[in-house]
């Protein structure tokens, strides 16, 4: 849940602008308060290595391609949360050639590889970081039980990511 204030989102260049939990707002309906003052919301713009657009593939072990769709930061209630979002068509149930085991370790990697360079750049302390991966665009905090989506969470420390199970 996020708190009603303090909120804090990243948007990254040539990617699907962020959204809060629970999706976005319904047209003319705002989400309250943010760091700045009481009518405004605090949007943090990063900037994204080319290795990081949108347009570009990242590199994973399994060797499906795998983009980045968007990042989101808001406060879990243990401390902020970092959510790295990835289109994975490779993962889908009908048709798709890698399984939760092999998108697992994909996961991992992208931790170590472009999760923890990228807090690190941007200057992220965060408790901890969710990376998922989804065969087609899902707005964030929708269903589409057509959908497959997997996710891993992570705790960064001492420059690597320790599983942590939901």
């Amino acid at each position: 849940m996020i708190a009603k204030y303090g909120t804090k989102f990243a948007r990254v260049t040539n990617v699907a602008p962020a959204a809060p939990t629970g999706g976005a707002c319904p047209k003319g309906q705002g989400w309250g308060r943010g760091l700045i003052g009481p009518a405004l919301s605090l949007v943090v713009l990063i900037s994204v290595p080319e290795a990081l657009r949108a347009d570009q593939p990242v590199k994973v072990p399994s060797g499906q391609t795998v983009t980045l769709s968007e990042v989101l930061i808001d406060d879990s209630g243990d401390g902020p949360l970092a959510r790295f979002r990835f289109l994975a068509p490779a993962i889908a149930r009908d048709g798709g050639t890698v399984d939760f085991e092999t998108a697992s370790n994909d996961m991992a990697d992208l931790c170590v590889q472009l999760v923890l360079p990228y807090l690190e750049q941007y200057e992220l302390d965060v408790a901890s970081v969710v990376i998922s991966m989804a065969d087609r665009e899902v707005p964030f905090g929708y269903a589409d039980p057509e959908a497959t989506q997997f996710f891993e969470s992570y705790r960064p420390q001492d420059g690597g990511c320790i599983w942590e199970p939901f």
